[in-house]
């Protein structure tokens, strides 16, 4: 008879990550989360066997890159849409716009789900990189910006996203004659209408890649290709306040366009948020909630989806 071997941590006898340093399940976290809050049946994330794909037509020094951003252009007049400001309805939009690249923008991201706990939205470069792109063109990393970007609204119909936003982002982008597109989305949801948008652009000949953070929902969704950030959501274009960091994103965003040999590429970022991996366990977990809170985040859900009704006009 042999004595027993104890318990052996693999974590910590060989190095091994913890459990919990994976990206973050948001569909089962979102179908748990609102079924906790009382919804019933879930939301159905669109998803395709397969993706189209359009190589790059020229080298990048020669291409022309634009920006499709799921921010939101800053309106006094729609509340509280700053640094640590909680999810605001009323800042949302409806229609496609566009914007002038050739000068600074003031986007938000207060009226969409991303991680309030770990990020504060304070840097927009950690979501709208059009400063790093400007770098990126002045150092001949490509040839030139886009004359616009373009805001893609966070639909959750489907409908509207593949036969109203998608078909007027891929006429904006043939107007201004793109090769190349960026798609960098905030929430869930956002997620979801980026790479509907991305495969519209790459089945009108225009090569792109979804910057994300929610590798599973734009997976799920099939894009051509996609550079994920293991990141909270709300800093797909790399750390607040870390320039070097989002440089560093948007080069690796770039590679991915460059070297992608077909559909469903997904790239991972080397750059880790912390070393502390239980970030990941606080999302929409309806397992960490109390029932107070539970209760008290279906009264603030329901009160956002009155007000963005008005906002949407009925």
């Amino acid at each position: 008879m042999t004595a027993s071997t104890p318990d052996i941590d693999p974590a910590a006898a060989f190095g091994f990550a913890p459990p919990d340093d994976a990206p973050i399940p948001y569909l089962q976290r979102i179908r748990d989360y609102y079924a906790g809050l009382g919804y019933g049946a879930p939301y159905v994330f669109a998803h395709y066997a397969d993706a189209p794909f359009t190589p790059l037509t020229k080298p990048l020094s020669q291409s022309r890159v634009a920006i499709i951003t799921t921010a939101a252009p800053y309106r006094p007049d729609a509340g509280d849409q700053g640094p640590r400001a909680p999810y605001n309805a009323a800042a949302k939009f409806y229609s496609v716009y566009s914007g002038d690249t050739g000068r600074d923008h003031d986007l938000r991201i207060s009226h969409i789900a991303i991680d309030r706990a770990h990020t504060t939205a304070e840097d927009t470069g950690a979501y709208f990189p059009l400063p790093a792109l400007r770098d990126a063109a002045h150092h001949g990393r490509i040839g030139s910006v886009a004359p616009r970007f373009h805001g893609a609204p966070t639909n959750r119909s489907h409908r509207t996203t593949l036969e109203t936003d998608a078909p007027e982002i891929v006429a904006r982008g043939k107007a201004d004659r793109v090769d190349a597109a960026l798609l960098i989305p905030n929430c869930p949801v956002c997620h979801q209408t980026v790479s509907l948008t991305a495969r519209a652009l790459e089945a009108a000949g225009i090569a792109t890649v979804v910057m994300g953070c929610a590798k599973d929902i734009v997976e799920w969704v099939g894009v051509p290709r996609l550079m994920f950030s293991d990141f909270p959501l709300g800093n797909a274009a790399g750390r607040p306040n870390d320039k070097a960091s989002q440089a560093a994103t948007l080069e690796l965003a770039l590679r991915v366009l460059e070297t992608a040999p077909g559909p469903r590429t997904t790239v991972q970022s080397p750059q880790r948020w912390s070393d502390d991996p239980t970030w990941k366990l606080d999302y929409s977990n309806i397992a960490r909630l109390s029932p107070e809170e539970i209760t008290r985040r279906r009264a603030e859900f329901d009160k956002g989806k009155e007000i963005a009704k008005g906002v949407r006009g009925g």
